[in-house]
C-alpha cells in the first residue's frame, strides 16, 4: 500500500510557517517581519505577471525557429510556482520560491524531468513532436484563393468548394 506524504505536509507547512515567523520576528522585529512578508507579496504579484506576460512569447518564438518548446515551458511554469510561492504569505514558501528562481535550480530540475516531458500538439497550422516542427496539410482541408471560389460575381462550377471529399 502506497503512503501519500503530501496531507503530512499539508498539515506540517502552516506550523512551519507560524514558526517560521516566530525566529524572524524575534530577530528583526514584528514590523520588520510584516514588512518582509508584504514586500515577498508584492514581488511574487510583479513575478507573476511578467512570467504570465512573456510565457507565451517564449514558446511561440522556440516553435517558429523549430525547436524544443519544452524548455521553455517548464522554465515558465518554474516561474510561475515561484511567483506563487513568493505570494504565498510565509518565509518557508518564499525560500522556496527564490530557490525555484535560480537558474541552476531549474536546470538540474530539466535534467531530472526533461527526458520525460513530451510537448505534442497543433501549432499555427502545422504539428510539433520532439521530432521538430512540421506542416501538415489536412485532407479535409482546401486552400483557396479569392478567385476560386467567385468569378464574375458568380459561383464557379469548377470551385473545389463545389467537390465532394471522396471525389
Amino acid at each position: 500500500m502506497r503512503v501519500s506524504l503530501f496531507p503530512l505536509l499539508f498539515l506540517l507547512l502552516p506550523l512551519a510557517e507560524i514558526a517560521g515567523f516566530v525566529v524572524v520576528g524575534k530577530q528583526v522585529g514584528a514590523l520588520a517581519t510584516v514588512g518582509l512578508v508584504i514586500a515577498s507579496t508584492l514581488a511574487g504579484s510583479i513575478l507573476l505577471r511578467y512570467q504570465g506576460l512573456g510565457a507565451m512569447n517564449k514558446v511561440r518564438s522556440a516553435v517558429e525557429a523549430g525547436n524544443d518548446p519544452g524548455l521553455q515551458l517548464a522554465n515558465s511554469a518554474m516561474g510561475v510556482l515561484a511567483a506563487i510561492l513568493l505570494i504565498i504569505p510565509g518565509f518557508i514558501t518564499s525560500i522556496i520560491g527564490l530557490l525555484v528562481l535560480l537558474p541552476p535550480v531549474r536546470a538540474l530540475f530539466w535534467r531530472l524531468v526533461g527526458r520525460r516531458v513530451v510537448v505534442a500538439g497543433q501549432f499555427g497550422g502545422g504539428q510539433f513532436t520532439r521530432g521538430g516542427f512540421r506542416r501538415e496539410q489536412d485532407d479535409h482541408t482546401i486552400d483557396l484563393d479569392s478567385e476560386d471560389f467567385r468569378r464574375n460575381g458568380k459561383p464557379d462550377e469548377n470551385s473545389p468548394w463545389r467537390r465532394l471529399p471522396d471525389e
